[in-house]
């Protein structure tokens, strides 16, 4: 496949489409690497002011090296064709994993956990198929690998997300349910009522694959309904794909009251094979060409006036003038104090100093494409509660292509320091609260520190990503809002 090199006229040769219908381009196997001379040429087209949707792009790119999703018969077929193409390195890891998900792919075919008939409600229904439970490093390609089998599979009735949300969603509809319940009569005791297996049943009437991202339970909460609420989903035939850096018996590692979470495990491993993707590569440090530099060190001489200067240039193309936004999550109001358009400009005090969660980071990222994260202090213990919400800030950001400029006082590889220090008062005040004796929940994951410090693994590596052309490129949303 060719290209005219012509860029005004650009087009592939053996394709008719015409220039304007011609987009930027979006690489779909963001964890490995995409064909240079495409993004350089589409990039030119948008330079130049041609319209350029992201899914033409994604066809251009596939085009140019013969391959499309349609003409595979599944994913282990779809990567060996993208192997040969060049578009991806083989990795003997990632294609052991697409073998298993290739015959829970062939497995899935006509598979429903609805009734198909008046008179199969009679009958046992049929065994759902094992999902699988991806595990590893970061930056393996877990991610790809399980979205390359999402895209096969030939169902409507599936679901991809990231595990943050789907919890949201779990604890939206539980309140929900809650609150539809009579109202206790006064001197009258209420009935008790579990509505996490109505819960269950409406999410399985909606699915019947579920394609978790980032499958992760650090909150107390989560993690004592995971057990019904799961055992509940695979009862209604429901099949899980998940991707995680840990194994299954790993999970919640020295939480709070982790005994009653741990039969969750057994659950888990009985209706997923558990697979481990570790081939030791974090594609996403590989060498890639860099967006510019949007890490920037509080040392630095003017670093504060370059982010100002980057703001305001980003700021003019926005329809919109700087300002303060209060968005409403939940019923709660959240104030940033410098936003235009979809460009908003924060510090780490703002973001993760103030008791917010998962449900106010995906609201921002849903409401802007670009964050900056100013004066993000060295994360040592006495703040990891700011940390992870810094970890639980990026996986948002991350999820939904948000583009990040940062000003740290560290650089990333340091910014947060596992000092082992545990004398600081909240974490023993909280100690005794809970009527715990200090040296025992010093060893606890809410105490020490470990679940932040692995997870953060993670957010290096994310953040590493962030900062490339591809990724930039492909988180501006004023092309596609504007249809461009």
């Amino acid at each position: 496949m060719t290209f005219d090199t012509n860029m005004s006229a650009y087009m592939p040769l053996s394709v008719k489409m015409s220039p304007s219908a011609l987009v930027g381009i979006k690489c779909v196997f963001k964890e490995q690497f995409c064909s240079r001379k495409i993004l350089k040429c589409l990039t030119e087209l948008c330079r130049r002011g041609y319209s350029v949707t992201a899914g033409q792009a994604a066809t251009a790119v596939e085009v140019e090296s013969g391959v499309t999703a349609a003409g595979f018969s599944g994913p282990l077929d779809h990567y060996s064709g993208l192997i040969r193409a060049g578009s991806l390195r083989e990795d003997e890891h990632q294609r052991a994993v697409l073998q298993k998900l290739d015959e829970l792919h062939k497995t899935l075919r006509g598979y429903t956990n609805r009734p198909t008939s008046i008179m199969s409600r009679f009958f046992s229904k049929p065994k759902p198929p094992k999902g699988c439970y991806i595990f590893g490093d970061v930056g393996t390609g877990k991610t790809m690998v399980m979205d390359m089998f999402y895209s096969h599979v030939e169902t409507e009735r599936k679901k991809r997300v990231h595990f943050h949300g789907f919890m949201l969603d779990v604890h939206k509809r539980i309140h929900r349910l809650k609150q539809s319940m009579p109202k206790r009569k006064a001197g009258k005791m209420a009935k008790s009522y579990d509505p996490i297996a109505p819960v269950a049943e409406e999410i399985s009437e909606e699915a019947c694959l579920l394609c978790f991202d980032e499958f992760q339970v650090t909150d107390i909460a989560d993690a004592m309904i995971l057990k019904q609420l799961f055992e509940n989903l695979f009862l209604n035939g429901v099949v899980v794909v998940a991707t995680s850096n840990r194994p299954p018996e790993d999970l919640y590692k020295n939480g709070l009251q982790r005994v009653n979470f741990v039969p969750f495990i057994a659950v888990l491993q009985k209706h997923c094979q558990t697979l481990r993707l570790d081939s030791g590569i974090d594609y996403r440090k590989r060498n890639r060409p860099s967006a510019g530099k949007l890490y920037f060190l509080s040392g630095e001489p003017d670093a504060e006036a370059v982010l100002d200067k980057m703001f305001d240039e980003l700021a003019f193309k926005q329809n919109d003038i700087t300002r303060p936004r209060v968005l409403n999550v939940n019923n709660r109001k959240v104030r940033l104090n410098k936003a235009c358009g979809t460009i908003a400009d924060c510090t780490f005090e703002e973001l993760c100093d103030r008791p917010l969660g998962a449900s106010d980071y995906l609201e921002i990222s849903r409401l802007f494409d670009t964050v900056f994260i100013r004066h993000i202090p060295l994360l040592t213990l006495n703040k990891k509660t700011q940390a992870r919400r810094l970890i639980t800030l990026v996986d948002a950001l991350y999820d939904h292509k948000v583009r990040v400029v940062i000003l740290a006082e560290r650089p990333l590889e340091d910014i947060f320091v596992h000092d082992g220090d545990h004398s600081h008062d909240e974490s023993h005040i909280l100690m005794d609260d809970l009527g715990l004796k200090r040296d025992e929940a010093s060893s606890l994951s809410i105490f020490s520190g470990e679940e932040e410090k692995f997870a953060f693994q993670r957010t290096v590596s994310r953040l590493t990503e962030m900062q490339t052309e591809d990724y930039w490129l492909d988180g501006d949303r004023s092309l596609k809002s504007s249809g461009k």
